[in-house]
């Protein structure tokens, strides 16, 4: 009887062991988070690192161009030709790029970090990196109507896969290093590390197991990014405009109003997108292969024609706050660059969405508030109409990429107009929500779809 009670009670040694086994994997467990913070930040300063070389790249070969033109604009023929030829050829090179190295950096490639994050695609990083970078160059310098903030994106997503591979961490701690890229890059591009973390959450969804662990890595990489940013570029808005102060209760309405015009805009934008996207993908034969050459030809000369109508968007959003335009000019700068963004965004070519659509949510959103205001005289709806066209900006990115949040945050960081976030709110939940009663589908998720497509990859439930 003693022998068996001997036997059935624990001896002191192997209770000491088994209290101490939940303890050393407590602090196995913590030392793993801790290294993925580690490695997250490196992602964030190596993005930032990244972000900030393309974005300085992209101005040196914009400012370049335009030197070169500057140089002929007194000889007759040439004064068109050459920016018409040089266009052409940047654009062209960056097709032959990514067609025959890379074809998934083409567009934004947010839905290629998507499907990754799905576990659908992969990220050859090796390729895209430097592919993302050159193409993005070459057809953001050579004046199309594109953002850098799909290259940033795809960039900073394609850096966590490395930092991944070169650690050799699990899937599950890729998967969240590529998304902690992904927002980096967006924080990066826009110097906005709110909207980064706002944008992997609201947009890309994805599902980690250890969500707490996750966030704070993907909020530490946007950080990181960020402070990397302001070291060469500095600190401050991207955008800096005018800083408005709160407008009135009342005028809410004339946001409201605004947000459901942007809604019906944001559900038209992405139809004419989809459409476009439809007609260059079904070319074939010399028109395929010379897509480059006639779209950066077509950009070249109307950034000769005109300036404000071409480029990625930013000097178009300065021009519009520093000149008095009439309101019909604004509105016909909106209709140009419209049929421009879709033209140059529908045919492929590698670079970002957002920064477009800002350019049109502004000159949209001023010059129809401007002449709104002209007719009917309404100073309780309309105190500052250029007040509107900061909310405009994020309406239109609400009701394209439905993700209000991200908008919203986005829209706040980029000017530094805090003050107007309850306008904000309005315009943006009002926009999103016309987009979604006309039937549209949120871009990035068509996005994704017609790449499984063509992948012919079943899509996710």
């Amino acid at each position: 009887m003693d022998e068996s009670k001997d036997s059935a009670t624990p001896q002191p040694e192997e209770t000491s062991r088994s209290k101490l086994m939940p303890k050393a994997l407590l602090e196995a467990k913590q030392k793993l988070k801790t290294r993925l913070l580690l490695w997250a930040a490196l992602v964030g300063i190596l993005t930032g690192g990244v972000g900030t070389l393309f974005q300085v790249a992209v101005g040196q070969v914009i400012l370049g161009r335009e030197h070169l033109i500057e140089l002929v604009k007194d000889y007759a023929v040439l004064n068109w030709l050459v920016p018409t030829v040089l266009s052409a050829v940047m654009v062209y090179l960056a097709f032959l790029l990514m067609r025959n190295v890379a074809p998934e950096t083409g567009g934004s490639g947010i839905p290629q970090i998507e499907g990754f994050l799905n576990g659908l695609f992969p990220i050859r990083w090796q390729i895209v990196l430097p592919v993302k970078f050159l193409g993005g160059l070459l057809a953001l310098g050579s004046g199309m109507v594109l953002g850098r903030e799909g290259p940033t994106i795809q960039m900073g997503g394609s850096i966590g896969k490395m930092v991944g591979s070169y650690f050799r961490v699990s899937g599950e701690q890729v998967k969240t290093l590529v998304a902690a890229g992904a927002g980096a890059g967006l924080a990066s591009a826009f110097n906005a590390p709110l909207a980064g973390i706002l944008f992997v959450s609201e947009e890309m969804r994805p599902n980690f197991e250890d969500r707490i662990s996750s966030y704070r890595a993907v909020t530490l990489a946007s950080v990181m990014a960020t402070i990397v940013v302001g070291i060469f570029l500095g600190q401050g808005a991207d955008i800096k405009i005018t800083k408005f102060e709160v407008p009135p209760l009342e005028s809410l309405l004339g946001f409201a109003i605004l947000g459901i015009c942007l809604g019906i805009i944001g559900y038209f934008f992405n139809l004419c997108l989809f459409r476009t996207l439809d007609w260059f993908s079904n070319l074939r034969g010399l028109p395929y292969v010379l897509t480059g050459l006639y779209v950066g030809a077509a950009i070249g000369f109307l950034s000769w024609l005109y300036p404000p109508i071409t480029g990625g968007g930013d000097e178009t959003i300065f021009w519009a706050f520093k000149n008095e335009a009439s309101s019909y000019v604004l509105l016909s700068l909106f209709l140009f660059r419209f049929a421009l963004t879709m033209f140059s965004y529908g045919c492929g070519a590698p670079g970002g969405i957002f920064a477009p659509m800002l350019a049109l949510a502004t000159t949209f959103s001023m010059g129809a508030t401007q002449q709104v205001h002209d007719w009917f005289e309404l100073p309780f709806l309309l105190p500052e109409p250029n007040a509107f066209a900061v909310a405009g900006m994020g309406a239109l990115v609400a009701a394209t990429v439905r993700a209000p949040l991200t908008a919203i945050v986005l829209t706040i960081e980029m000017t530094d107009n805090y003050l107007l976030i309850l306008p904000l709110l309005v315009t943006c939940l009002t926009s999103t929500i016309t987009a979604h009663a006309l039937g549209g589908e949120p871009i990035y998720s068509v996005l994704l779809k017609r790449n499984l497509s063509r992948a012919q990859i079943k899509p996710p439930n």
